[in-house]
């Protein structure tokens, strides 16, 4: 279970923590991998290694992959779920290390087949980027908003960012890109809108969409 978002304040890692612990109550495995694990879990070693190279990029096949291995290491490991912050399907890098559209969706068919057997799905929670952005600002400080657009600005595929408001432009596009490409996959996708939509009540949608898809009981074990 991926959880993914439109734009930083969107409350993607809070969404995903939740789900997390909300699974763990009933009794199941689950594996939290936390953005910042892509950079120290075992199974994504090479990722870590390119990414600390000159260029700050990781090539497709290396994402890929680390995938599959860190899959296949779950799987072997018992794992019932593997709820993942900003993991699969990596199209923001992807697009920020300069990747077009059809490359992308090679990189999907290609990561489709390499999760196998394992069941996806997709929690993408979107907004309009200027106000998650805005919320984003708010929370981490002005700091936090200079290093944002410096960050895209020296990015090959998003250099044309120079403030706040070319990065909404640019997330926008990003988010009708990423709905294009999740339409493709064969993977479930629920769609959580935190433009209507409090913490709490984002929460509460995505556990009652994932009671009923994954046959769960109503109630948690005590």
């Amino acid at each position: 279970m991926s959880v993914v978002g439109s734009s930083p304040g969107v409350g993607k890692t809070t969404l995903c923590r939740a789900v997390a612990q909300w699974l763990t109550s009933f009794g199941a495995s689950v594996d939290h991998f936390e953005e910042a694990d892509i950079l120290t879990r075992a199974a994504f070693r090479p990722v870590a290694e390119e990414f600390a190279g000159e260029t700050a990029t990781v090539q497709p096949a290396t994402l890929i992959e680390c995938t599959r291995a860190y899959v296949a290491e779950s799987l072997a490991a018992g794992k019932d779920y593997l709820v993942t912050d900003a993991l699969l399907p990596f199209i923001p890098s992807l697009v920020a290390w300069g990747h077009d559209e059809p490359a992308l969706v090679q990189v999907m068919a290609d990561l489709s087949r390499a999760v196998r057997p394992a069941q996806v799905t997709v929690v993408y929670v979107h907004d309009d980027p200027e106000a998650a952005l805005r919320r984003a600002v708010e929370r981490e400080g002005d700091a936090w908003e200079d290093w944002y657009v410096r960050k895209l600005a020296d990015s090959p595929g998003t250099r044309g960012v120079h403030d706040l408001s070319s990065a909404a432009a640019h997330l926008r596009s990003e988010g009708e890109l990423t709905r294009r490409l999740l339409a493709r996959a064969p993977w479930h996708v629920l769609n959580v809108n935190v433009g209507t939509l409090n913490a709490q009540e984002a929460y509460a949608h995505t556990r009652d969409h994932l009671t009923n898809m994954l046959a769960l009981p109503g109630r948690p074990l005590a």
